[in-house]
C-alpha cells in the first residue's frame, strides 16, 4: 500500500533568488526583479524560506536543507521539485527541464547525499529527453495521486505529451492529461498552481479547465479515486490557493500553504479541507519566483538506511 503523504521533505536555500531568471517568460504566476532592487529580492527571499523552514520543523515535518550552490548562478532553485522526485519502492527520477538555465539545478551531491541515507534501489534518468525537446518539471508538472497510481497533468512548454505518456509508461502510472488556462487565457505552467491531490481531498480549479471533455475526465478521475473535490476560483488560483501540499506532522495530516493561499480562501473552503492548515508569508518567492509554498518542497519517501 503506497502512502499519499510524508512527514520528509527536502529544500533548497537560495542564493542569487530571482538574478537574471528568465523563466518569467512562460510563466505568468513570475513579475522580473528590478536589476537594481535584486540583492534585495534574493535577500528577502532567504528570510522568508528560513521561516518557512523553522514553521515546518515546530509541526514535527523533518526538513533536510541544502545550501544553494555557491559556483553557478541558479535564482530558481528554490523550486528543487522540478528536478527529481522519490517514490516509496526506492525509485529516484531526475526529470528533463525547459529552460537551459535551470538545468544546472540538478546536483551530484544531492543524489548522493539521498543515497547516503537512504535506500535507493534504483534510479530513473530522463534529462537526456532534453536533445529531443521532451519536457516534464517533476512534482510541478505532474501531480501524483500515489495511491491509485494517477499522475494528473496539463499541457505546457514545460510538460510535453510524449513525456507525460512515456512517464507513465515507465512508472506504471495512469494518466490524466488536459490542458489549462488561467483568467487571462494562459496556460497554466505547471500543474500544481492548479490541483494539488491529498488523502481525502483533491483542490482543483476546474474553472481552468476550458475543454468539457477533458474537465469531465479530470472530475471523473478524482471522483472515481474516492477523493473529494474542493473547488477553487481562477482569482484564488491566481492567490495560489491552488499551490498547496498535504504533509504528515506531529498531529496527523495538515495542509501547507502560503498566507497569500490561506487567505483567499474563506472560513468555509478552509473548514472544508479537512485537516489543520499550516501557512506562512511568502511574497517575495511568490512575486518573483512565480511559485508557492508547494514548488519549494521536494517530498522524501524513500527508506531510511
Amino acid at each position: 500500500m503506497h502512502n499519499q503523504t510524508t512527514n520528509h521533505v527536502l529544500m533548497v536555500r537560495p542564493k542569487n533568488f530571482a538574478v537574471g531568471s528568465p523563466t518569467h517568460m512562460d510563466n505568468a504566476f513570475q513579475s522580473v526583479a528590478p536589476p537594481e532592487h535584486q540583492r534585495d529580492i534574493a535577500a528577502a527571499a532567504v528570510r522568508e524560506f528560513d521561516n518557512y523552514v523553522n514553521v515546518l520543523r515546530q509541526a514535527g515535518v523533518l526538513v533536510t536543507v541544502i545550501d544553494d550552490q555557491d559556483d553557478l548562478l541558479t535564482p530558481d532553485s528554490v523550486f528543487p521539485n522540478n528536478w527529481f522526485s522519490t517514490h516509496e519502492d526506492g525509485l529516484l527520477v531526475t526529470y528533463p527541464m525547459y529552460w537551459p538555465q535551470r538545468r544546472v539545478e540538478r546536483r551530484a551531491d544531492i543524489l548522493e547525499l539521498l543515497d547516503k541515507e537512504h535506500k535507493i534501489n534504483r534510479t530513473l534518468a530522463l534529462e537526456h529527453w532534453e536533445g529531443s525537446g521532451r519536457f516534464l518539471e517533476g512534482t510541478g508538472s505532474l501531480v501524483l495521486d500515489r495511491v491509485n497510481r494517477i499522475a494528473y497533468c496539463c499541457y505546457s512548454e514545460r510538460a510535453t505529451k510524449d513525456a507525460i505518456y512515456d512517464w507513465c509508461a515507465a512508472m506504471d502510472y495512469s494518466p490524466i492529461t488536459f490542458h489549462a488556462h488561467d483568467q487571462r487565457g494562459t496556460a497554466v505552467y505547471h500543474t500544481n498552481v492548479m490541483l494539488a491531490i491529498g488523502t481525502e481531498v483533491a483542490v482543483a480549479c476546474l474553472d481552468s479547465v476550458k475543454d468539457p471533455a477533458e474537465k469531465s475526465k479530470l472530475t471523473e478521475s478524482l471522483a472515481f479515486s474516492g477523493k473529494r473535490i474542493f473547488g477553487i476560483s481562477l482569482d484564488q488560483m491566481d492567490q495560489f490557493g491552488g499551490n498547496m501540499l498535504e504533509l504528515m506532522t506531529d498531529i496527523g495530516p495538515a495542509w501547507v500553504m502560503s498566507t497569500a493561499a490561506h487567505d483567499s480562501l474563506d472560513p468555509a473552503q478552509r473548514e472544508a479541507l479537512g485537516a489543520p492548515i499550516i501557512h506562512v508569508p511568502l511574497p517575495v518567492i511568490e512575486k518573483y519566483g512565480g511559485g508557492s509554498a508547494r514548488c519549494m518542497i521536494s517530498e522524501i519517501f524513500l527508506e531510511r538506511k
